[in-house]
């Protein structure tokens, strides 16, 4: 294996661990906000959305 495609590998590899991490965070977002009935559900799942988004886009910058 070169060099290149040993970085590629971890490179891809930290990013699905911050998009898995990220996930367990959307639910727990989730969570807190229909716990704490402030926002209505389309509200909570927009910031669940949110948050699943932000890091797509950070595993995106690791890998590319």
């Amino acid at each position: 294996m070169t060099s290149y495609a040993i970085e590629q590998g971890e490179q891809r590899r930290e990013a699905r661990d911050v998009k898995q991490d990220a996930r367990q965070g959307a639910r727990e977002t989730k969570a807190e906000c229909r716990a704490g009935e402030e926002k209505t559900r389309a509200e909570c799942r927009q910031d669940k959305r949110d948050t699943k988004q932000d890091a797509r886009k950070e595993g995106r910058d690791i890998k590319y």
